[in-house]
């Protein structure tokens, strides 16, 4: 493996293609990225419940999200303390212990009974096996270092040194606030429809983030897409809301969007599901409440689609939707997609918008088989060792961008790449193994203080 600073030249805009299909990359990608960054584990609204768990993953990681009975959001590892093997093996269910199937060890979130999530509560044969001298207090489960529900998504780190969500993610909040908000403009109020979608890409996973973090110009994979008009509204395309889009990149954080610039004032109501009067007496309602509640505020329509360094992406508009990306190998990634409506929202809408995010999103969307075949392509095309002596051109755009106004720390561009070198940028900086004092700059974190 060559050095990283050889690997990504983000200042001029080459990223070498073995970084996309080098087993050796991925292990260290692990170490210096999974175990340290902020990362997506899933939505409150999948464990609504006491004693509710969904098995997520951190990196290569199997966790369980759970409630506990106390009503606390917690995150650990899926791994017995004894023997490593996996607690939950369902998807989701409800327990209130974790109790290994190999020799019965049980753990505990419940603050009655233990002092710290996960801690060991029951281990069979203590008295007479053990002699009563097994130190369960030392045996409990390992959970993540610090856990954050943001408006409902739940992000974790194993690092204990890593600052506070709120400042990892910045100034994009903005535009992550669009996809978890209620559409009338109130904090939070979303929840997941439909399950989680996971299949598996034969890809490598950093391509997927990229595509969503800037990347306009690909339109010429969904033109027949487009002909189609999987859209929710009457009109041909995939979706409404494209115009007055530009590219907003975070070059300190790695985040970055396409969406519109931040505004004091909501634009003019469009039709959406003109072919369905519910929905569309609803989003027309929640349109004319989002203006009341937020009047002369900064805000960012919802219009976006983005990603959150290093492996979360989502859109805020149709389909509104979260995606995260887990890296399985060098040229492997699970790709997971779950689909946000408005809780309170009719069930007539939420069948409506139900039906359009599959069409477009998923394994059998129309537009995710385009995303996906590009992908698994351009992997292909950075195995063989000659491809590896080559680098992808990220130049559009280079040394054009311009200040965002209002917020700290972006850069806007119509079309540029200057997303995605802000992304492999922060991939460097992570794999180089810096610091979070040079993680963070300065000036990211007084805005946020």
């Amino acid at each position: 493996m060559r050095s990283v600073e050889e690997l990504v030249q983000a200042d001029a805009g080459l990223v070498s293609r073995e970084i996309f299909a080098s087993d050796e990359v991925y292990r260290l990608e692990l170490e210096r990225i999974f175990s340290r960054a902020w990362l997506f584990v899933g939505h409150e609204s999948l464990v609504p419940k006491p004693d509710d768990y969904f098995v997520s993953r951190m990196g290569s990681e199997s966790v369980i999200l759970t409630r506990d009975r106390q009503g606390r959001i917690q995150v650990m590892l899926n791994s017995c303390a004894h023997r490593g093997m996996k607690l939950c093996r369902y998807d989701h269910g409800n327990n209130r212990t974790f109790t290994c199937p190999y020799h019965g060890w049980s753990f505990s979130t419940d603050g009655k009974l233990v002092e710290r999530p996960g801690e060991l509560v029951g281990v069979p044969g203590h008295a007479t096996h053990y002699k009563g001298e097994l130190d369960k207090k030392a045996w409990g489960l390992k959970t993540v270092a610090q856990v954050c529900n943001y408006k409902g998504a739940i992000f974790a780190t194993w690092d204990p040194n890593a600052p506070p969500f709120e400042e990892y993610l910045g100034d994009m909040r903005l535009y992550l606030d669009g996809a978890l908000d209620h559409r009338d403009g109130t904090p939070g109020g979303s929840e997941v429809i439909g399950g989680v979608q996971k299949w598996r890409v034969k890809c490598n996973w950093k391509l997927a983030p990229e595509n969503f973090i800037g990347d306009r110009h690909h339109d010429i994979s969904h033109r027949s897409v487009d002909l189609v008009g999987i859209g929710p509204s009457a009109g041909k395309g995939r979706r409404d809301f494209t115009e007055g889009r530009v590219c907003v990149a975070f070059p300190q954080l790695g985040h970055g969007t396409i969406g519109r610039l931040p505004a004091f004032e909501e634009p003019p109501f469009k039709s959406q599901f003109q072919n369905h009067p519910v929905a569309e007496a609803y989003f027309r309602q929640v349109y004319d409440a989002r203006v009341r509640n937020l009047g002369d505020s900064l805000r960012v329509t919802p219009h976006a689609v983005g990603t959150i360094f290093p492996n979360m992406s989502f859109h805020s508009h149709q389909p509104r939707s979260l995606a995260v990306f887990h890296p399985i190998s060098g040229t492997e990634m699970e790709m997971w997609r779950m689909y946000l409506i408005d809780k309170d929202a009719p069930e007539e809408v939420k069948e409506a918008a139900r039906h359009y995010y599959l069409r477009y999103s998923g394994p059998g969307g129309l537009t995710e088989s385009d995303d996906m075949e590009n992908w698994t392509g351009a992997t292909e095309a950075c195995v063989g060792t000659e491809s590896q002596k080559l680098y992808f051109n990220y130049q559009m755009g280079l040394g054009h961008a311009q200040p965002v106004p209002h917020i700290t720390g972006a850069v806007t561009a119509d079309y540029t790449e200057e997303n995605a070198r802000a992304f492999y940028r922060r991939w460097g900086q992570f794999m180089s193994g810096a610091e979070w004092d040079a993680l963070m700059p300065d000036t990211v974190r007084a805005d946020a203080a």
